[in-house]
Parts: structure tokens; sequence; C-alpha cells
């Protein structure tokens, strides 16, 4: 039996891919495995987002194409965002990868690997606005009690500094049945909160049903057995309605938490940034958000050193951050992407700069944040628990107020066996700057 290596870069969203491609290679016989010496096939599913994202792709592929040499490795496929967008230069100037599978062709990765092991070398491509099919269960890679639910793919925004429309396509809603059933499946795997993402989620099925349908998707989704928590990501702000508010509001299944990437607030750089908001439009939006739902968290993304920022628009920056008080906040340094917009305007900011800037927000936040965790100080919470600290009475988890791998922690005290998966009650006792501390003052929650 053939072993195939497996390694996953990038966002939530590829890791949706990934899953979905072991999930067909399974039902095609192949086994897996962690250990590089053992693997047969080396698949990588790679990131372009950004420059640094470029960057592991790249060293990825070229460490894992050394096992060809020093292992029993017979095949290195690339996949994902980096394969769609560069791999003319991948088969051309790394003559370890055999084949590279674009963004809406995975689910022929079976097929590909074949070919590939008959001695061919593949480029496999498919029109970028397709939705792949994949009837094969997923194989999850999450620890079993959250999965991500990828309800779309590609976007219509065009932001002048991102390259997802060219490598991802334009905004395709996957059908609410498949959706559906995806859910049951994975409720069914053990799976207690599903994670909507997509370029975007606020305009999921507009272009199927002629409306935006997230909110009778998130209906379906609360019908469903099992899942007890459903996480929204990736909002943006200014297609958020009164009707998704009010069924965050009224539905107990969907987390109190909402992920708005506002990248700026100077009305000059949003306006380059080709953003449909103004810091205006963001206020009120933040605003009626916290007084409709006061216990929401709220998490945003931002890019510090864009193109033509001026000290005045980061400080109208660090002003927003520090009057709006996010719950949860990231920064990311502007990364000059070839083929956007963005890279060929003239006033670009010295990389010093936009660390620098990005560092003086990090530091407001932090400040932020440690104020808001020791708000939650004598607080009871329901907690996810997902795993334990090793030779302590120590679990770790997570609250409704955060999304896996990007938000913090609970440390939770307690003598009791728990398993991961399981909901428990615990009072807050200690509070860091992005986790909390706490113990089990009563039986499970749910």
């Amino acid at each position: 039996m053939m072993k195939i290596l497996c390694v996953s870069l990038g966002c939530d969203k590829n890791l949706v891919d990934t899953e979905k491609m072991l999930g067909l290679l399974r039902a095609d016989g192949y086994e897996f495995t962690d250990d590089e010496a053992q693997a047969d096939i080396v698949l990588v599913n790679t990131c372009c987002f950004i420059g640094d994202a470029k960057e592991e792709s790249i060293n990825t592929i070229l460490e894992l194409g050394q096992l060809k040499d020093t292992g029993r490795c017979r095949a290195l496929i690339v996949a994902g965002c980096l394969a769609q967008r560069y791999q003319d230069e991948i088969m051309e100037e790394m003559p370890e990868v055999d084949a590279c599978v674009g963004t809406t062709a995975y689910d022929h990765v079976a097929q590909v690997i074949r070919d590939v092991l008959d001695g061919k070398k593949e480029r496999h491509f498919m029109d970028v606005d397709r939705l792949p099919e994949v009837k094969a269960s997923r194989i999850m890679t999450t620890g079993g009690c959250y999965a991500y639910l990828k309800i779309a793919e590609g976007c219509d925004k065009r932001c002048t500094y991102c390259v997802i429309p060219y490598v991802r396509g334009r905004y395709r809603s996957v059908p609410m049945a498949d959706l559906i059933k995806e859910a049951r499946d994975l409720a069914g795997a053990g799976v207690k909160e599903l994670i909507l993402v997509a370029q975007e989620t606020t305009v999921y099925g507009v272009d199927l049903y002629g409306e935006k349908t997230l909110p009778k998707l998130l209906h379906e989704l609360c019908q469903v057995g099992g899942i007890q928590w459903i996480r929204i990501l990736y909002c943006y702000p200014e297609e958020i309605t009164r009707e998704l508010i009010e069924t965050i509001k009224t539905e107990d299944k969907v987390c109190h938490y909402l992920d708005i990437p506002i990248q700026h607030a100077s009305d000059r750089i949003l306006k380059r940034m080709g953003r449909r908001t103004d810091r205006r439009q963001l206020k009120s939006i933040i605003s009626l958000l916290r007084r409709e739902i006061p216990d929401i968290a709220l998490r945003t993304t931002l890019i510090s050193g864009f193109p033509g920022e001026t000290k005045e628009d980061h400080e109208t920056l660090m002003e927003f951050v520090d009057e709006m008080e996010f719950e949860r906040l990231g920064v990311f340094a502007y990364s000059q992407e070839e083929d956007t917009p963005a890279a060929g305007f003239e006033d670009q900011v010295d990389d010093e700069v936009k660390e620098e800037r990005r560092g003086e927000l990090m530091e407001m936040q932090q400040d932020i944040s440690l104020e808001n965790s020791r708000a939650m100080e004598g607080r009871v919470l329901d907690v996810l628990i997902e795993g334990k600290v090793a030779d302590e009475n120590v679990y770790v988890g997570r609250t409704y107020m955060d999304a896996p791998g990007v938000d913090g922690l609970v440390f939770v005290n307690t003598g009791e066996n728990l398993m991961s998966g399981d909901f428990v009650r615990v009072k807050v006792t200690g509070a860091l700057e992005y986790d909390l501390i706490g113990e089990i003052c009563d039986e499970s929650a749910k």
C-alpha cells in the first residue's frame, strides 16, 4: 500500500481543500504518513497570498523535494494557490516537482498521481471559475471537535492589494443542500463546532439564489443534530445586514462572534485599497453590532504600510483601534503582490516603516486585549475542551469569543477527566494578554 505525506499551508479555506483531497486519496486506496522516510508520494497544498506565505510554500517544496534523493519518495505533487499562479515557473525551475494541480482541479488529484507514477509530468488545471466536485468524505485534520465549512469559493471584490480573484476566480456559492449534507456528515464524525469560511461569507447565495442567504443557511445549519457552536468568519462590513444580525442574536447555536476584516480606517487609504466602506460607515456598523448583541466579540484584521500611507493615516488608524477596542485584532504588513493594482502604485512604504507601524498597532492591541481579559475575571463561561497540558491537571479550550488558531485559549485547572469535544462551565480566575485561566465550577455545560 503506497503512503502519502501531505502538507497543507495557508488559510483554513485551503485546509478544507486539503481535507477533501485526503478523502479522495483514501477512497483511491492510499494510506497516509507523517514520517518523511515512509512517504512514497508527497503532496503540498500551497499558499501565495502574501510574500511570506509564498516563501514558506517554496521552501517547503524544496525541502520535501529532497526526499526523492534521500527517501523512498517517487512523486512530488504541488497543489493550491502557488501552483495556480506560478505553474510555469514551478515546472521549469523545480525539476523535483512532478505535477502542479490548480485550485479548481484538486478533485482530480488521484488521477494526477496515477499519471505521475506512470512516468508523466502533469499540469492539471481547469476553469478558475469552476467548483470542484468531491463525493468522498473529508478526512479531518483539526482534531475532530471542530471543522471548517467552506460555503463559497472565489471573490468579486477585487481589492487593489489582493491576488485571490486571480487564483481563486469569481465568487461561487456552494449549493445549500450540499452544505447541509456536509454539515451532517461532520456532525456524525463528532464535530461540535462548525466554522463557516469563504473569501467572503456575507454575500453567500447571491449568485445562486439572487439574494444574500447566509441567514437562511444559518437557520438550516442550526437544525443539524450534534452541532453546538456555529462561528462565522470573513464578513465584509458593508454586506452585514440587519437580518444577519438578528439571526446571530436569536439562534442559540450561532456564536456571538464576528470576524470583520476592515483593513484600515483612513478614508483615503480605504479608497486606494478599493474597499467599499469609510471610517464613518465602519463605526456605524460596529456600533450597531454592539448595540444589538452586547456580548459580541469582534475580530478584525488590518494592513500597515499600504502604498501612500502617511504618518497621519497611520495615526488615524491607531485612533480608530483605540476607540473601537476590538476584542480580537491582527495586523499584516503590506505585501507588494505582482499583477495587483497596488503593486504598481509609486508611493510604496519602506519595509522598516511597515513593520514599525505594525508593531505600534499590535502593542496598542495588547493593552486593549489585557484590559478585556481582566474584565472576564469572575465570569462563568462555556468552554470547548480541545486538549490537555502534558503531565499536568490542566486542559486547554476555547470560549465563544475565540476562533481556533488565531485567538486566545482558556487553561482549565481540574482533577476531572475530560475529553476533546467536551463543553464545560469554567469560572475565570486569571487573565493574560490573550489567554484566560479558570477552573470548572459545576457540571459540563452541554
